[in-house]
């Protein structure tokens, strides 16, 4: 076929040979035969050809359309699916004209694709048709016939969207007017193409079967065979009327074919109900037609009648009805009494096998359609029919679902009316209707609860309405004595079934419920089938219309949709028989019936106590209450007065029975055993109080019966029925509003509240009945009113606070088991209840108490948790509503007013904690969202207001506050102080109170953050003075040195809150707020000029916004306080040309002061320290004016000696004096530091003579350091000690050139021994005091002091005379002054003071290279006797280490290897890793600087204690993963970024910005310390640690170390100076490699020495090079020697060779190998071989024999074997 494999181009327009013999065939006859489907002479030509006929026509279908066309006709549904959609797009996008180029293909593709098996593609079919209709519009008419056949069949495909598709379709196609018309015009090829499909088509000719699979075959067919149908029935509905005889005869063919009533028997049921559907239509519309084919139609239908599918059975019942209306003589042709009726009782038996709801609705209709010829004898057929119906309510199916059920029953009446109307007077069907339906059906029911709900009462009530309205309204009597009879006979029936049902001991209890429902629903029928939410057409029978009505309105409902006009007409017979006046007819026999069952049901009770009797007993009463029927009940009792009643209880109980039995019978019930629920006992009294005559005769019964007779739950239980019940309620007011019932409540409210220990033995439930009796008395309100007295309320209310407020008195053991849950509950329920009603002054104060108890700890409240979140609930909900009244809630409500002073009073107390803190403020918090919801926006301002402290409260608080935050800003030259203010300070029993002012500030900054949530302006510059008081209480934090924990806790807890700067200072009005910040400032001082430096620096406020403040220099002067701390806090913010018109003020004032003035604040004292503070900042670079004030102060010197303190003791000095020294030493300090002018020799006479006096006396005043202006000037004092230090420490040639003569040799002969020969015995004494923490202000000398001795020269530290210390035991070659020093500085270094331990290594630093000389002198002692010798470093070191070992235990001990701690700055940890760090330097400082021999000793020793397997532990926990410095980053890649281990670690003391990098740093220094210095003792630990170690240690150091030190390593070869007789050595740093070359005569070695990646952790590798001269054994040996030396020694690579050079030597020199480690040199302990076998003369190392005994355990040679010894 135009050959399958070959590759077709796309849209190759050559068609393939099937195409082209088309083509000729279509030359030859004009046209293609076009049908759709097999079997016939059709063919496939879905596609449009390429050429048909003619060239133009081809040229009408456009190349896209052509593709998309043939891509229809291929079988893969996907294509056909895409291409329909495509082609639906073409269809809307392209013009008209290319659109109608398609029309004359469209038809054959439409016709086959819309009965396509794939459903989408019907779908997509359809859709694709509405958009070529909405495009071509009329153009489409000429193709109309060939497609609406097929048309019509798609609207009624099975899928629906599909179907709604073609509906959609067509109505764009024809408006609806349009439509008839369009179908009479296609209606003969309509008929023709659906005919084909019923008669002709099998499923093999619909498809192709060598294609189709079967089952896919059938499922086509059947879809067709079932659209064909139901499309039949469409056309018969739209085509108009005058239409239709001409296509009689086309439905007379397909009539007169058998196959096509086969289809009413076809096994698909959707086959079968679209044949029911059409058959229906022809009734209707082709009436005639379906006569003559009445028996072919009858049986068709008729006997179909038991089809119980559900798709079937609609179709089925209406085409049932259409056929009985339509063909009278439909029964000729079936036999009624053996094929219908029994296929029809078999249905309604099995109750409708589940479409009871589609079934029986029909069953009336059909009844009534029934000729009385069929029903004869009519007694037995309507016996049987009901008898059918009632059977089928039996079944399970009916009984639990209630539709089903309605259904049943709703036929059975209507067949039983409609049956008792037609047979009036007949006494035999009456009797059968009565007797054998109705009464067994209500029995049956009254015995099976399941079938209560189905409406039967209802159902039987407007049946005897109507009996009994017709035997009323009926003018023939015989027709009124009918029913009479009827009736009478019915109620007897009745009454006998329900004595039946009650007349037992042990009575069913739903059997009685059954039967008062039942007499519930007879008595008052208005409650009828209204209550059936469900809108079903309901059947109404009237004489007034004739039969042909009935139907018609029948058939129109079973059309499946109710019609609106017969609910209309339904209604109205209903209405009129549902008065509220029982009809003669019935109020009679019912009240016997009633009476009757209530004395039984009495009777029972009073004999047997049956509680099921007394209950049915009660609901008897509530419905039936009248006096004649407690006089049933009563009998012939006689009225006996048990106790003295009032007269009108007896008069009331005389006249009325219903009394009479409420105090004879009801109380002993209700007072018997209590039940579980006694509310039908409740309900009785409620009948018999119902039974009197007026409100004020109940009233009197239950005053009479609360004084005694009734019990609290039963109270209780009237009430909440009252409550329930409109009815009920106007029975009882009188009495609930009366004094009686609330004088009784209020004792009741005083006995819950005050239950005392014997009440509590009473059960939980004993209380809480009473309690729910409360609440529901406060809670209540019936039309905005209480239902008691309102007075009442008030007193119970007064009750409940009084006990809310001893809550706290109780423990929280009483508590739990106390009424405040109770109370809460009923507060709850009273205000969550009450609207509209203004609260009650005494709900106001249980409100505040409800808010305190809330808003206190449970320390104070003892309340558990659970109470404490219900009195939350509780408050919340008072407030609520107490916002919500009109008025000026503010003004009027006492709560606002009294919790805003107890707030105030709270806060200013300074009894609150963090906890309690919180609790409060989230109290606040809660109250303040509730008072943003009022209306009254003032609210939220004033209730802030009213919390707001006055001026002088806020000033009072401030004082208040511990002035220890005064240090920091002393110690860092912020603020400057000349006298003592130290009054106030942290108690130690007040560890965990807030102060005052934090409190407060706190509570109102929560405030204000909830009042600007809805911008809420605040009155009299609140909101500043807040924020300003917040931000003193944030600084005064901000500036403690040491904050106790819960000062920290504050303060986390006011950022969780959101209550931060940033917060606060965006809210206010930045300007009102620093104006009012300066005013203070310049005022007071201290903190607030603070705040305002902090505000600056924040970047909260811009420097131009303050430069507005201080626009006016001369405002500062004279000098106050205020002042002096506003200016100094400004300096590092002022321009210079500010700082220089500020300093030109203070210069004139420095020159004439007299002693007094000078001391002042206003005179040299203020000044200076305004000077010193712009000098901080480095704003002077005048190096006159720095002179001219240095000539000032020696003038000072000159005239006012005695203020200088020098050498003196500072108790009796005034802290005036004291500042003034102060400023001055602060500006020598300044004045090194930033004067670069050089100074005459008298100047520098003056500064270092007074440098050592103000020494002197800081020395000697050590005792009073805690005061804090000596401890500042002990600290100035060191500060300038230490810049000179820093002066000649850095002295370079240069600058000693611009030096007076002398002045270096006296600064080292003199002044520094003078300042190091103070400063180290001041150390010793200060570090001996207790508190050591580096913060503490007592240590703040440290620093200066310490960075002081840093500079200490090593001749001057080794000729420091300190107290000799040392100790026993401590084996040691150091001389005493040595060892005095070690042991007094090594124990330092566990001083918790940072600055101290860096301090003592620097010094220490210096000593260690002079150790180990100690140990070389006497290290002939270790001689070659002792075994495996160890010697340890220095003992002070080694005991000091121990002790530091068992810290970092406790520290690091238990987290695994590799895993980083972070070790907190400055915490006690901190100082014991530095310590230990620093140590271990100081021991590998002394480790290198020892000699090679005595390194092997010491190693031994580190080896024995393990020590340094503890370090390499301990480091790689506090090694950073990634060692790089954070700035390298920025940096250039390409270069090497630099690494903890590439770069020095410098330790310094002032410079805390490094601090957290500090331990990482100094852990990494240690490190490569170890690894350069102890090689093959890392390298034997790494060995042997276990694998994840392994790996760690492994990645770590080949990636951070090996590098740097291979580089090192090559490195110290190249530059070494070393020389060797005889022995080259060269290195390559690229290839890691040294070469070694080794001469001695005529011998030459070459060795190479290679360097691993992960150098010095692996092997370093030993090759050979050139030999000459040597023999190969000899070769080997000297080989794995050298190699052996380099793995093992903890040396360097030049050391290793010299060690084998001095080997090789040796062994020239005639020295033989060891024989057991075949060297001559030792590896270890570097020893000849010395001890000799007496037998086979040969020499060993001592080391070796040793190791060689202890491991053999033999004491014989090693050659010869022989006894060694």
């Amino acid at each position: 076929m135009g050959g399958k494999n070959k590759q077709r181009t796309k849209g190759n327009l050559r068609p393939s040979n099937s195409g082209r013999a088309a083509e000729l065939l279509a030359k030859e006859q004009g046209t293609v035969p076009g049908f759709i489907g097999f079997g016939t002479s059709q063919s496939d030509l879905g596609y449009v050809p390429a050429i048909q006929g003619a060239e133009e026509i081809d040229s009408l279908v456009d190349s896209d359309f052509r593709m998309v066309l043939r891509k229809l006709s291929k079988k893969d549904v996907t294509t056909k699916l895409k291409a329909m959609q495509e082609f639906g797009t073409m269809c809307t996008e392209r013009d008209t004209e290319i659109v109608k180029g398609v029309l004359p293909y469209w038809p054959r593709i439409f016709c086959k694709i819309s009965l396509d098996h794939d459903r989408r593609v019907r779908e997509a079919t359809q859709q694709a048709f509405e958009k070529l209709i909405l495009k071509v519009k009329k153009h489409l008419a000429p193709y109309l016939k060939s497609l609406m056949g097929y048309w019509l069949m798609a609207q009624c495909d099975t899928y629906t969207p599909a179907a709604c598709a073609a509906k959609d379709a067509f109505e764009a196609a024809f408006p609806p007017s349009k439509q008839p018309e369009a179908i009479a015009f296609c209606k003969d090829e309509i008929t023709s193409v659906l005919q084909d499909h019923l008669i002709k088509e099998t499923p093999d000719t619909l498809s192709d079967p060598q294609t189709v699979a079967e089952e896919e075959r059938e499922a086509k067919f059947y879809r067709v065979v079932t659209c064909s149908l139901l499309a039949l029935k469409k056309l018969l509905c739209l085509l108009p009327d005058n239409e239709l005889d001409s296509l009689e005869e086309k439905f007379k063919s397909l009539l007169s074919q058998n196959k096509f009533w086969k289809y009413g028997k076809h096994s698909i049921p959707q086959i079968r109900s679209a044949y029911f559907e059409l058959v229906s239509a022809l009734c209707q519309r082709i009436p005639q037609l379906m006569k003559e084919e009445a028996s072919k139609v009858s049986p068709s239908v008729l006997l179909s009648i038991d089809d119980s599918d559900p798709i079937v059975c609609p179709a089925l019942w209406e085409a049932v009805l259409y056929t009985l209306t339509t063909i009278e003589d439909c029964w000729l042709h079936v036999n009624a009494k053996k094929s219908v009726f029994p296929k029809l009782s078999a249905v309604i038996r099995e109750g409708g096998r589940g479409l009871a709801t589609v079934i029986y609705p029909y069953l009336l209709p059909f009844i009534s359609k029934l000729p009385q010829t069929i029903t004869d004898p009519k007694l037995d057929f309507f016996k049987n029919f009901l008898t059918s119906v009632v059977a089928g309510l039996s079944t399970e199916r009916i009984k639990t679902s209630f539709s089903e059920c309605s259904a049943v029953i709703s036929a059975f009446f209507e067949c039983l009316r409609f049956i008792m109307q037609q047979n009036l007077g007949e006494e035999e069907i009456e009797e059968m209707l009565v007797n054998d339906q109705l009464i067994p059906f209500i029995d049956a029911v009254l015995k099976d609860p399941r079938l209560q709900d189905g409406q039967l009462f209802n159902h039987l009530a407007e049946t005897l309405s109507s009996w009994e309205t017709k035997a009323n309204v009926e003018k023939d009597d015989k027709t009124a004595h009918s029913l009479d009879k009827v009736l009478l006979n019915f109620w007897e029936r009745l009454s006998e079934i329900c004595v039946e049902k009650i007349n037992e001991p042990e009575a069913d209890v739903k059997s009685m419920s059954g039967v008062s429902d039942l007499l519930q629903v007879l008595q008052k029928p208005k409650s009828s089938l209204k209550s059936n939410k469900k809108k079903v057409g309901k059947v109404r029978f009237t004489d007034e219309l004739p039969e042909g009505n009935k139907e018609n309105e029948k058939c129109v409902s079973s059309e499946g949709e109710n019609s609106e006009g017969s609910e209309l007409m339904t209604e109205p017979s209903l209405t009129h028989n549902c008065s509220d006046l029982i009809l003669p007819l019935r109020k009679k026999p019912l009240e016997d019936l009633v009476c009757k069952l209530a004395v039984m049901s009495f009777n029972y009770v009073n004999e047997q106590k049956s509680e099921q009797h007394l209950r049915f007993l009660s609901t008897l009463l509530s419905s039936f209450s009248s006096t004649r029927v407690f006089k049933m009940l009563l009998g012939d009792e006689k009225w006996s007065v048990v106790k003295a009643k009032p007269l009108e209880i007896a008069r009331l109980a005389q006249k009325n029975p219903a009394v009479r039995f409420l105090y004879q019978k009801l109380i002993g019930w209700l007072n018997e055993d209590p039940r579980k629920e006694a509310g039908f006992l409740v309900d009785i009294l409620y009948s018999a109080l119902h039974c009197c005559d007026n409100n004020m005769e109940r009233k009197y019964v239950l005053d009479d019966l609360i004084e005694g007779d009734l019990k609290w739950n039963s109270i209780l239980q009237v009430i909440e029925k009252a409550c329930s019940s409109s009815d009920k309620h106007a029975l009882v007011t009188p009495w609930l509003k009366g004094e009686i019932i609330g004088e009784k409540l209020v004792t009741l409210a005083d006995h819950l509240c005050n239950k005392d220990l014997e009440s509590s033995v009473s059960s939980e439930s004993y209380f809480s009945e009473r309690w729910a009796l409360l609440s529901l008395v406060l809670s209540q309100h019936i039309k905005n009113d209480y239902l008691i007295g309102e007075v009442y309320v008030e007193r119970i209310i007064v009750k409940l606070h009084e006990t809310l407020s001893k809550a706290k008195e109780l423990s929280e053991a009483e508590n739990n088991d106390s009424s405040v849950s109770f109370i809460c509950d009923v507060a709850y329920n009273y205000f969550s209840s009450a609207k509209g009603c203004l609260l009650m002054p005494s709900s106001e104060d249980l409100l505040l108490t409800l808010f305190q108890l809330c808003a206190q700890s449970k320390e104070k409240t003892h309340l558990p948790d659970f109470l404490v979140c219900k009195l939350k609930n509780t408050w919340l909900c008072g407030v609520n509503l107490l916002i919500h009244q009109t008025g000026n809630t503010y003004k009027q409500s006492t709560f606002l007013c009294l919790s805003a002073l107890w707030l105030k009073n709270q806060v200013q107390s300074s009894s609150l904690d963090i906890k309690s803190l919180q609790l409060l403020l989230s109290a606040v918090d809660d109250l303040l969202n509730m008072l943003l919801e009022s209306e009254d926006t003032n609210l939220l301002g004033v209730y802030i207001g009213s919390v707001m402290p006055s001026n002088s409260e806020w000033e009072k608080m401030r004082q208040s506050l511990p002035m220890q935050w005064l240090h920091r800003p002393l110690l860092e030259g912020r603020l400057s102080l000349n006298y003592e203010c130290f009054k106030t300070d942290f108690k130690e029993q007040d560890t965990k109170k807030l102060p005052s002012h934090l409190c407060t500030s706190a509570l109102l900054s929560k405030m204000i953050l909830v009042a600007l949530k809805k911008e809420i302006v605040l009155e009299n510059n609140e909101l500043e003075k807040i924020i300003a008081e917040l931000l003193y209480s944030l600084q005064w934090y901000e500036e403690l040195d040491n904050p106790p924990i819960f000062l920290t806790g504050f303060c986390e807890m006011l950022q969780k809150m959101n209550i931060t700067y940033d917060n606060l200072c965006g809210l206010g009005n930045t300007s009102g707020l620093l104006q009012l910040l300066f005013n203070r400032s310049m005022e007071n001082g201290t903190l607030w000029s603070l705040i305002i430096a902090k505000l600056i620096l924040s970047r909260s406020v811009s420097s131009d916004e303050v430069k507005r403040h201080y626009r006016r220099k001369e405002g500062f002067f004279p000098l106050t306080e205020g002042n002096m701390h506003t200016i100094q806090s400004l300096c590092p913010f002022l321009s210079k040309e500010d700082k220089k018109e500020f300093i030109a003020q203070c210069i004139p004032p420095l020159l004439a002061w007299t002693k007094e003035d000078l001391c002042s604040t206003n005179g040299g004292f203020g000044h200076l320290a305004i000077f010193n503070s712009c000098l901080q900042t480095r704003s002077i670079d005048d190096g006159e004016l720095l002179h001219g004030i240095l000539k000032i102060l020696i003038s000072w010197k000159k005239d006012h000696e005695d203020i200088f303190l020098f050498s003196c003791n500072l108790s009796e000095v005034s802290p005036e004096i004291l500042g003034v020294n102060i400023e001055i030493i602060r500006f020598l300090s300044l004045f090194l530091k930033y004067c670069s002018s050089p100074l005459a020799e008298s100047e520098w006479d003056f500064i270092m003579c007074s440098m050592l006096a103000w020494l002197e006396t800081t020395s000697e005043n050590h005792a009073l350091y805690s005061v804090p202006l000596i401890q500042l000037f002990a600290c100035v004092s060191c500060d300038l000690a230490c810049e000179l230090s820093a002066f000649f420490d850095s002295a370079t040639l240069d600058t000693i050139g611009s030096l007076p003569v002398n002045l270096i040799s006296e600064w080292k002969e003199f002044f520094s021994q003078g300042i190091h020969s103070l400063l180290l015995p001041l150390l010793v004494t200060v570090t001996e005091s207790e508190d050591t923490s580096e913060t503490s202000f007592q240590n703040a000398v440290l620093k200066p002091m310490c960075e002081t001795l840093t500079y200490i020269p090593k001749d001057q530290l080794l000729s420091q005379k300190l107290p000799s210390r040392l100790v026993a035991g401590q084996k040691a070659n150091l001389p005493e002054y040595l060892q005095t020093l070690l042991n007094t500085l090594a124990p330092l270094l566990l001083y918790r003071a940072r600055p101290v331990q860096i301090a003592v290594y620097h010094m220490l630093y210096k000593l260690m290279p002079e150790l180990p000389q100690y140990d070389q002198d006497n290290l002939k002692s270790y001689g070659d006797e002792e075994e495996e010798p160890a010697l340890s470093p220095p003992a002070a070191l080694m005991s000091l280490l121990r002790t530091q070992e068992d810290l970092l235990e406790n520290v690091l001990g238990c987290i695994p290897v590799g895993q980083i701690v972070t070790i907190k700055p400055l915490s006690e940890d901190f100082c014991y890793v530095l310590g230990y760090l620093l140590t271990w330097k100081l021991i590998l400082t002394f480790f290198k600087a020892a000699s090679s021999q005595l390194r092997a000793l010491y190693s031994m020793y580190l080896r024995k204690t393990k020590s340094l397997n503890k370090l390499l532990y301990h480091l790689f926990r506090l090694m950073p993963e990634n060692p790089t410095y954070a700035e390298t980053a920025i940096e250039l890649s390409n270069k090497d970024p630099k690494t903890f281990f590439t770069e020095e670690l410098q330790l310094s003391i002032r410079e805390t910005a490094t601090l957290p990098y500090h331990i990482p740093h100094l852990a990494c220094s240690v490190y490569h310390m170890t690894l350069k210095d102890l090689p093959a003792m890392v390298r034997l630990w790494w060995n042997s640690s276990e694998k994840r170690v392994f790996n760690i240690v492994d990645r770590f150091t080949s990636k951070y170390v090996s590098n740097v030190l291979s580089f090192q390593e090559i490195s110290s070869v190249q530059t070494s100076t070393q020389l060797f007789n005889g022995m080259t050595v060269k290195a390559r740093a690229t290839t890691r490699e040294v070469m070694a070359t080794y001469t001695i005569e005529d011998i030459v070695i070459e060795l190479i020495i290679q360097l691993p990646s992960n150098y010095p952790l692996g092997s370093i590798t030993v090759e050979s090079g050139k030999r000459v001269g040597v023999a190969v054994q000899q070769w080997r040996n000297w080989m794995l020697q050298l190699s052996t030396y380099l793995t093992h020694q903890n040396g360097s690579i030049m050391e290793g060779l010299a060690l084998w050079k001095n080997n090789v030597d040796k062994r020239f020199e005639g020295v033989e190998d060891c024989m057991i480690c075949f060297s001559v040199i030792h590896g270890f302990n570097y020893s000849l071989p010395k001890k000799a076998c007496r037998t086979c003369k040969k020499k060993f190392h001592s080391a070796c024999l040793y190791k060689w005994f202890t491991s053999s355990n033999k004491s014989t040679c090693p050659l010869c074997r022989e006894t060694f010894f």
